[in-house]
């Protein structure tokens, strides 16, 4: 991970909200995932302004600053920021996509669910169920949660391309008890929401993903209620594909399905 400088906001330079908007009727709403930041979504979100659309990412609260702000944060802050973040983007253009990697994903799925006049939905890898350790332990968070405080799980895997690996300003791994819990509590919100969406969705995984298994994706393929669905598996890269090998597909998959779904 990058060494952490800060502008005078507190945000790690370069974590900064992505804000790429000039007029246009089509608005792009990208939400990033769970420790992470807009970063990750740089490089998509420069492709579709190229393609005409105005994009923004927001960076969602506790991220992007430091480890304990993390931790202070809370589902509920995600999703208002999000919901704040597409109200606003609405209330600007014509129509409106949304864009969600990972946890960004879950909550983009609520979202869709919550406004089903968006005109299209694009899920990147999304996080919607964990692992059944992992499920166990968010359960018991309260028992050894505040005891443990801050912990790191290493998964390089996450994005294979190494130069890219090297500039991602997440928290590398952190998280705690209660952090752990949040998500998973998130996560099956955002399964709930599947079965609701109405909005044209685009599913893009890739199947060597080390946090989401290709199971998880396809079952939520499944159950999603849009009747104008597409399941694409994307080939080279690991769970943040925006970044990763094979990320050029990615973007010209994303273009085409909010291209192809114009009003």
């Amino acid at each position: 991970m990058p060494s952490a400088t800060t502008t005078d906001t507190g945000t790690r330079s370069g974590a900064e909200t992505i804000d790429m908007q000039e007029g246009n009727s089509h608005g792009i709403l990208l939400l990033h995932g769970f420790g992470d930041t807009p970063q990750t979504l740089g490089l998509l979100a420069r492709y579709l302004y190229s393609h005409g659309f105005d994009v923004r990412a927001p960076l969602l609260p506790g991220h992007g600053r430091s480890v304990s702000a993390f931790m202070e944060s809370r589902r509920k802050d995600w999703l208002a920021c999000a919901r704040q973040e597409l109200a606003e983007i609405r209330a600007n253009h014509h129509a409106v996509s949304v864009v969600g990697l990972s946890m960004g994903g879950a909550i983009a799925a609520i979202l869709s669910e919550e406004t089903p006049d968006i005109t299209a939905l694009v899920l990147l890898a999304p996080y919607l169920d964990m692992p059944v350790t992992h499920r166990i332990a968010s359960a018991s968070h309260w028992l050894w949660g505040p005891a443990a405080g801050a912990r790191k799980a290493s998964s390089p895997n996450s994005i294979l391309d190494p130069e890219e690996r090297s500039k991602n300003l997440g928290y590398g791994g952190a998280y705690s008890g209660r952090l752990l819990y949040e998500l998973w509590r998130l996560a099956a919100q955002a399964r709930r929401s599947l079965a609701g969406i109405s909005v044209p969705t685009l599913l893009l995984q890739s199947r060597a993903d080390p946090r989401v298994a290709p199971s998880v994706a396809e079952k939520a393929f499944a159950s999603l209620g849009a009747k104008d669905k597409k399941l694409q598996w994307v080939e080279g890269g690991g769970h943040i594909i925006t970044v990763d090998y094979g990320r050029d597909k990615v973007f010209d998959e994303v273009t085409n399905w909010i291209s192809n779904h114009q009003p």
